[in-house]
């Protein structure tokens, strides 16, 4: 009877329905089941684990008193060293035993030998190496021919008696022609930012004691330089294409000095075509030279190669492997390679075996677009002063309310799901007013920005990455930098794509990378307690100079274990 009574109550009940039922009624139907359809369809996994980002950082069980737990990277936990190198296998060497940790030698013999597989056997995968010369004009230079430069100049410049080689170039073969040369004949390289006043090039001369030039023709008075840098015994011009038929050997009257001036393409093409094929034998047991950078305050820093080979290593290791530099990239610097941060991140680039771009119009705050015509890079570095310009024409551009709506879209994507946003066909309407990086869209996947103390570059917010990866469709790490560390200090996670508070200036940081930790130091204004970690940052480790130094600024870490400053 129980039965029948629960029948009557249905069949009455879907009667009164369909009864009532009529065109509004089906419209919301359709609405609910298509909205349903469609949330199961589009689900996408976070590419990160929530718990991953609530936690980026390990701390130490203990601290010292004045001083905060240290902080690592979870692939570098306490207990074990941190990453020094890049464990290079000989030859012979047992694939169980560590490998070496190499010097900047070795990345040129990677790039000429080929890529590895998971067992260290060469693949036979050879990066390329191209040079930009505008939208239509893209050269692809022969590694054989480089290796030839690099021994033909570095052998010039031992015989004159070079020892510290001062480059004052912008982007180009050259100027990693002559980086290597340097190393593969024991001299100092010295990385002179380019675009500088006479004064300042001079200044940076004599801090260190560059007894050698290798710069380009017209970029900087030769009468000027001989007579108010005396130690100078060797220029080096590298002639373009354009000043060839002039003769850039002869010393203008009345400049005095004893200036031994060669260019480059006569110093390789004087020489046999078989002289310096082969890349010199190492000595292990010689001292390696060092690597002269300058701060942006213009202070002199020293770096060991053991410096520089573990910034590259702590590079290569802070990413998830899956989104690792690889053969298949091309690698665009667009900041100076006279940026310690892009020259390591061109140098893990060459060693990774991808291909490598390199454009003369790079420096510190070009413009994107401008930088990438004709090609289609996957990974580029560049200043935080570039991607503020992008972000402030972008934005400007990219403001009707219906894109608004999209961009709230897709920064829903980003900040709550935890997922790059995809492309939609209301998105793809303001394609054209996006920024253009590359001539391929969406090849562009990861880019590399840096905030370096002094810089005085502009500070960028999480809102403002966030927009930049909506902009661009690409990834985006921000790296805290320092004169005194090879690398980054720390650096956001690939996959972090949260949005800090509205009062926060700069965006967080990320966690510090393999090669580094980090702690405070407690100041007058700021205390390590029981609730958090505060004070004046201070980084350890094989990538920093004189393996401990203090960054001189203040910082604090937030809850989920990422460094903010103070």
């Amino acid at each position: 009877m129980g039965f029948d009574n629960w029948m009557l109550q249905l069949d009455q009940l879907v009667t009164s329905v369909l009864g009532q039922w009529d065109i509004y009624t089906t419209g919301i139907f359709v609405v609910v089941i298509t909205s349903f359809i469609y949330s199961v369809i589009s689900f996408r996994d976070p590419d990160a684990h929530p718990m991953l980002l609530a936690r980026q950082a390990q701390p130490s069980p203990v601290r010292q008193e004045g001083e905060s737990a240290v902080f690592r990277s979870h692939s570098a936990p306490h207990g074990i060293p941190l990453n020094a190198g890049l464990n290079i296998k000989d030859p012979g060497d047992s694939k169980w035993s560590r490998g070496r940790d190499g010097d900047i030698r070795d990345i040129w013999r990677r790039v000429v030998a080929g890529a590895l597989d998971k067992e260290g056997k060469e693949t036979g995968e050879i990066g390329k190496l191209f040079t930009v010369l505008g939208s239509e004009n893209i050269v692809e230079h022969k590694l054989a021919d480089i290796t030839r430069q690099i021994n033909l100049i570095g052998q010039h410049i031992k015989q004159n008696g070079g020892k510290n080689v001062a480059i004052y170039l912008p982007n180009s073969v050259e100027f990693l022609a002559t980086l290597f040369a340097c190393v593969f004949y024991d001299l100092t390289p010295i990385l002179v930012p380019y675009d500088q006043s006479i004064e300042e090039i001079i200044s940076f001369l004599q801090k260190s004691k560059a007894d050698t030039l290798v710069t380009a023709v017209g970029s900087i008075p030769y009468d000027a330089i001989a007579q108010n840098y005396s130690a100078l015994k060797q220029l080096v011009w590298v002639v373009d294409e354009g000043s060839k038929h002039m003769d850039w050997n002869e010393v203008p009257k009345g400049t005095g000095g004893a200036v031994n001036v060669s260019t480059w393409q006569e110093i390789i093409q004087d020489q046999e075509a078989s002289a310096g094929t082969e890349l010199p034998s190492v000595d292990r047991t010689t001292e390696l030279a060092k690597l002269v950078a300058f701060s942006p305050t213009g202070e002199l820093v020293e770096y060991t190669q053991a410096n520089i080979i573990a910034g590259i290593a702590g590079q290569l290791t802070s990413v998830p492997s899956t989104q690792r530099i690889t053969h298949s990239d091309l690698f665009l610097p667009i900041d100076a390679l006279s940026s310690p941060y892009t020259l390591i991140l061109t140098l893990a680039a060459l060693y990774s075996n991808a291909s490598v771009a390199l454009n003369s119009v790079a420096g510190h705050s070009p413009d994107l677009v401008l930088a990438t015509p004709g090609i289609a890079p996957t990974i580029i570095v560049a200043s935080a002063g570039s991607l503020a310009k992008l972000h402030s024409e972008t934005t400007a551009k990219l403001n009707s309310t219906l894109y608004n709506f999209v961009h709230w879209v897709q920064t829903r994507s980003l900040v709550e799901n935890g997922v790059m946003p995809a492309a939609s066909t209301i998105s793809r309407m303001y394609d054209s007013l996006r920024p253009a990086i590359g001539c391929t869209p969406g090849k562009l996947r990861l880019i590399y920005v840096s905030e370096q103390h002094g810089a005085n570059s502009p500070p960028l917010s999480s809102q403002e990455l966030s927009d930049l990866r909506i902009y661009t469709g690409s990834r985006i790490i921000y790296a805290l930098t320092s004169a005194k560390v090879a690398g980054a200090v720390t650096q956001t996670g690939i996959y972090d794509y949260r949005i800090d508070e509205p009062s926060a200036k700069y965006s967080h940081f990320g966690a510090p990378v393999t090669s580094v930790e980090v702690f405070f130091k407690d100041t007058k204004d700021h205390k390590t307690t029981d609730t958090g970690s505060a004070g004046e940052i201070y980084v350890r480790g094989p990538a920093v100079v004189g393996q401990e130094a203090s960054l001189g600024i203040s910082g604090k870490m937030k809850d989920d274990h990422t460094l903010a400053l103070l």
